[in-house]
Formats: structure tokens, sequence, C-alpha cells
């Protein structure tokens, strides 16, 4: 087949997948009014447009003129798609600015980015250097994911986060460097704090989608939690796991200090004298052990 032929025919196939990507816009932002809009001021749109002529153009060994049209597209809407970048249908990218995804990178069907993220690589080794991100995967704004591993399916990936390791499917991950907070989620990809093992009640909770939906009445579904779609890759519900080991640290503090005035007051009734022991206060400036040395240290330079 003929060079003219391929990219007519290429041309067709991306005219086509235009009209699925428009369609994942009003899925995915409630700011989109019509489709007309959406074409003319949505540059994820232009990349994503540009990108697949640009793929077209590297794919028959065009490869100056794909990094042509990459270029032109990055001036024009602030994103970055290598020509080589291998991307599915319905991908949305919200905003768009700042977002880089390198040569190797490939991404799968029904895929959302935000803002700022970044498929790069760690290496200049030649071969695969970039993440696979699967279907239906989320990237928050700012997050970086560094290396040639795979995101699993459905796995939400929070605001600038940095992932540097494979992350499980359904999995959501956040902080720096990232770490999971949710390995199992309802069909539609929102984390659940509680797994439920039967397919029904997997079911259950699918349907119920947003956090708003009527409880159901099976006791184990009844514990799992879903939420409606985060548009930036996380439950606002979720806590990161190192606040939440200091905050139940703070809480047994807290219940061992009443504990102890229990035990204090009971002391107190067998022997009325108990109450009256002094004990030495702690004065802040017996920790500031600092700036007592540096108070030395000049009394010492001045003699």
């Amino acid at each position: 087949m003929s060079l003219p032929s391929k990219l007519f025919k290429s041309l067709t196939r991306i005219k086509k997948e235009l009209k699925e990507d428009i369609d994942a816009v009003f899925n995915r932002d409630p700011a989109a009014r019509n489709s007309l809009e959406v074409i003319l001021t949505y540059p994820g749109i232009h990349a994503l447009i540009l990108h697949r002529g640009a793929h077209c153009l590297w794919n028959n060994e065009q490869k100056l003129a794909a990094r042509v049209v990459s270029y032109g597209s990055r001036i024009m809407t602030g994103i970055e798609i290598h020509p080589a970048a291998k991307i599915g249908k319905r991908f949305f990218i919200d905003h768009g600015v700042g977002v880089v995804i390198g040569e190797t990178a490939e991404i799968g069907n029904d895929v959302t980015l935000y803002h700022g993220v970044t498929l790069g690589g760690v290496s200049w080794n030649n071969g695969k250097r970039h993440p696979t991100l699967e279907d239906g995967v989320t990237v928050g704004a700012g997050a970086k994911v560094l290396g040639p591993f795979t995101v699993g399916k459905n796995a939400k990936i929070g605001s600038n986060a940095v992932v540097v390791k494979p992350v499980p499917a359904g999995a959501t991950m956040v902080g720096s460097a990232a770490r999971m907070i949710s390995d199992h989620h309802d069909e539609k990809g929102n984390p659940l704090t509680t797994k439920v093992q039967d397919a029904k009640q997997q079911e259950k909770v699918a349907q119920a989608g947003t956090a708003n939906t009527n409880q159901t009445k099976n006791s184990n579904a009844s514990t799992a939690r879903t939420t409606a779609f985060q548009a930036y890759g996380i439950d606002p519900s979720s806590q990161d796991p190192v606040a939440e080991a200091f905050a139940k640290m703070l809480e047994h503090i807290q219940q061992s200090e009443n504990r102890l005035d229990q035990l204090q007051a009971a002391m107190c009734q067998l022997d009325p004298d108990f109450c009256k022991k002094e004990y030495d206060k702690l004065c802040l400036e017996d920790l500031d052990v600092i700036g007592r040395a540096e108070a030395d240290e000049a009394d010492a330079t001045l003699k």
C-alpha cells in the first residue's frame, strides 16, 4: 500500500476516534457544553488530534515530519507527547498544561490525565523506558510516573504523587514516594475501605454509585464505602497512612492520660497524702539544649 493510501486510511480512523474522544470529554468534564466548544477550546483534544497524526507519520517512517508536528502541538497546547507514544481510545487530558508523555509510554483506553503529569523514564537506555497505563487509569495533577513498569487497570494516582514502582490493578496511590491507600475498588474504579468477597455483594456496591446512594441491606456491603469519581485521582475520605498512624498514637496518648487521671483519683481516695506530693515540672527551657549550649559558647568567647 502506498504512503498516501496509508495516510488516508489513518485519517479516516482518526476521524472516527475523534468522536469517541469528544464523548469522553463530556463524560469526564461537567464544564463541557457542546462539541464545537470542545473542538475549539480544549487543548487536550488539540494535542490528541495532532498526536494521532504525528503517530501515523512516525509509523510510516516519516519521523522528522512527525517530530515537527509534535513540536508544533507542544507550542500550541503546552502538552508534549512523543510521536512514538501509543495511546488508546477515549483518552482525556484535562487542562493539559505541563503534561509530558515519553517515547515508549503506552496508554490504554479510557485513561485520564490532569495537568502537570509526567510519564517519564529514569534511564538513558534504549528500549522501554516509560510506564504503561492500562485501561481506566486516572493520574492526578502534578503526578510523576517514572520508569518502565505497569500501572494496573482502574488504578488511581493522586495529585503530586511520585510513582516509581508497579501499581496493582484497582489501587490508589498517594504521596512521594507513592504509598498505596486502597487496593480494591468497585466496578467503576472507586476505592472501597472494606473488601467485599461475594460477587452479588460487589454488584450491589457497584450499583450504589455515590456516597449519597441508599445504604444496602447486606451487612458486609453496608461497611463498604463508595465514592463518586474524584477529579484528582484520590478519595477525599482516604487518610494518608502516616497521618493515620499519628492520629492513632495521639488517640492512644489521650486514652492513657484519662486512665492515669482515674488512677490518681482512686489513689487519692485511698491515701489523701498522695495528691499532696509535688513533682518537678518540666520547663521548655530544660529542653532547649542547643540554645543553652550556644549561650555557654558565647559566654566563653567573651571571657
